[in-house]
C-alpha cells in the first residue's frame, strides 16, 4: 500500500512521521480522510481530535486546539499552536478535555481583554477629540 509523510508542527515541536497509510480529521464541513498521492489540499481543522495511522500498527491520535492542514506532494503538514498525539483513545480524549480546554478559555478570555482594551481607548480618543 503507499504511504505518506505527515509533519506534526507546533511552537515547540516537529515530528516527521513516515509511512502513514489514512489521515482522518475534521474541519468546518465535517470530517475528510486523506490518503497517499492525494491531490494538494489545505483546510482550517477545528478543535478536537484527528488520527492516522501507520501499515500494521493501531491508530494513533492528535488532540489539537484547531489547526491548519495542508497535503502537497505526498507529504500532508499539520501546523498548530499545540497538539498532544497518544496511540490510547481514553487517554488522549481526556488531556484534550482537560488541558486544550483550558488553553482555549484562556485565549478567549485574553480576546475579551484586548477588546475591552481598544474600547477603552476609542473612548479616550473621542474624549480628547471633543476637548479641543
Amino acid at each position: 500500500m503507499s504511504t505518506f509523510v505527515l509533519n506534526l508542527q507546533s511552537s515547540r515541536l516537529f515530528e516527521r512521521i513516515e509511512n502513514v497509510e489514512s489521515f482522518v480529521g475534521e474541519d468546518a464541513s465535517g470530517s475528510f480522510g486523506l490518503r497517499a498521492h492525494h491531490e494538494r489540499f489545505m483546510t482550517a481543522m477545528v478543535f478536537g481530535l484527528a488520527r492516522y495511522r501507520c501499515p500494521g500498527e493501531p491508530w494513533q491520535y492528535l488532540a489539537l486546539p484547531g489547526a491548519l492542514a495542508y497535503f502537497l506532494n505526498n507529504e500532508l503538514f499539520i501546523n498548530t499552536r499545540r497538539y498532544i498525539r497518544d496511540s490510547d483513545y481514553n487517554r488522549i480524549s481526556e488531556a484534550l478535555t482537560e488541558q486544550l480546554l483550558k488553553e482555549e478559555e484562556t485565549l478567549t478570555g485574553l480576546k475579551q481583554n484586548l477588546r475591552r482594551l481598544e474600547e477603552a481607548m476609542l473612548t479616550r480618543l473621542l474624549e480628547i477629540e471633543r476637548g479641543r
